[in-house]
């Protein structure tokens, strides 16, 4: 048994979450799933006081001292284990980790790892646990209850995929060396909240390629595969700057998609401030070819494991990014690109 470790801590839990790019307190804000998740519970309002205290010192954060007896597993060497946490936690300067362990397991190939997590000027001063289950191909984890991708450069895969096969509407370079790849869904709140950041993306990332890929999750938003359809059919016959002026009236009209009148009211009045005919527009919604497109770029989203919308893919790396500040967005992006060796 590894010492100093029992049941993992809430914090190194959600902890797990933050692989995919944020703070797990960010994450927590609410990306859209296909179940919805239950409300949080409200914050207790703060204590009044006569007048702000000074903030009290704070030591720096001390981990337990790795045993080497918890190190039983051929491998992943905690060298590849920082090579990787780096690789996802690089951007923010503040996180610190320690690897506790990286046990052998009763399965070939399969090794628990686990993670000490902190900040340098954290209030408790006391480091989480963070367990992950490193698979027998050395290419993957699981975490929680997702499965991500593992290695030095655990994005590269997706990138490539996300390369070959993302062909929404875009904004920006036509070349793909910094991609940004948003999945979103027309009915969901989240996404229509997360398009301010999307443009000032925009205007501090010139050279990147910014491409919208539709993803309706239908469960629980009836409308949303029909508002994708429009879009579709509106980029088809009035190119990326035609999409986009449909996409900013269809969320700012988002409301009107909670019945099926309401939904073919507001697209089609999306399509008329788009510049095009709606008739045209709804006769090519309704071709099957139009379906499979949208369904192509809803196959794309599930063969990169997403589950949330807003989705952003920044080469191949996927950052959740409902009610992710946009300096920390920021710092994600450059930190991407840093890893590519991409020049800013």
């Amino acid at each position: 048994m590894i010492r100093h470790i029992g049941r993992l801590a809430g914090g190194g839990l959600l902890a797990a979450t933050a692989l995919l790019a944020v703070s797990a307190s960010t994450l927590e804000a609410g990306a859209q799933q296909q179940v919805p998740a239950a409300p949080p519970e409200s914050p207790a309002a703060p204590a009044q006081s006569q007048a702000p205290s000074a903030p009290a010192p704070t030591a720096a954060p001390v981990f337990p001292k790795p045993d080497p007896k918890n190190f039983t597993a051929s491998g992943p060497s905690k060298e590849e284990i920082n090579a990787f946490l780096n690789a996802s936690w690089g951007y923010d300067t503040d996180r610190i980790w320690e690897v506790e362990a990286i046990l052998k397991t009763p399965i070939e190939g399969l090794s628990k790892v686990i993670v000490y997590i902190s900040e340098k000027n954290a209030k408790d001063n006391k480091p989480q646990p963070f367990l992950f289950w490193a698979m027998p191909d050395g290419k993957h984890i699981i975490a929680g209850e997702d499965v991500y991708p593992f290695g030095d450069k655990p994005y590269a895969a997706y990138r490539a995929e996300v390369q070959q096969r993302a062909d929404g509407p875009y904004r920006g370079s036509a070349d793909k060396t910094l991609e940004l790849a948003e999945f979103a869904d027309f009915q969901c709140p989240h996404c229509k909240d997360a398009q301010a950041n999307m443009e000032k993306l925009i205007a501090d990332f010139p050279k990147a390629h910014i491409v919208f890929q539709n993803y309706p999750l239908e469960r629980i938003h009836p409308q949303a595969k029909l508002a994708a359809e429009y879009g579709a059919c509106v980029a088809k016959l009035g190119g990326s700057n035609a999409f986009f002026q449909f996409a900013g009236a269809t969320f700012e009209g988002q409301d009107g998609l909670n019945t099926a009148d309401g939904a073919q009211l507001t697209l089609n009045s999306a399509v008329t401030k788009a510049g095009l005919d709606p008739a045209k527009v709804e006769a090519c919604a309704k071709t099957p070819a139009t379906s499979d497109e949208v369904e192509k770029s809803v196959k794309l989203a599930e063969d990169l494991n997403i589950n949330s919308t807003p989705t952003l893919v920044v080469n191949g790396r996927q950052v959740p990014i409902a009610g992710v500040p946009y300096d920390t967005l920021k710092k994600i992006i450059e930190w991407q690109e840093k890893l590519d060796g991409i020049a800013q």
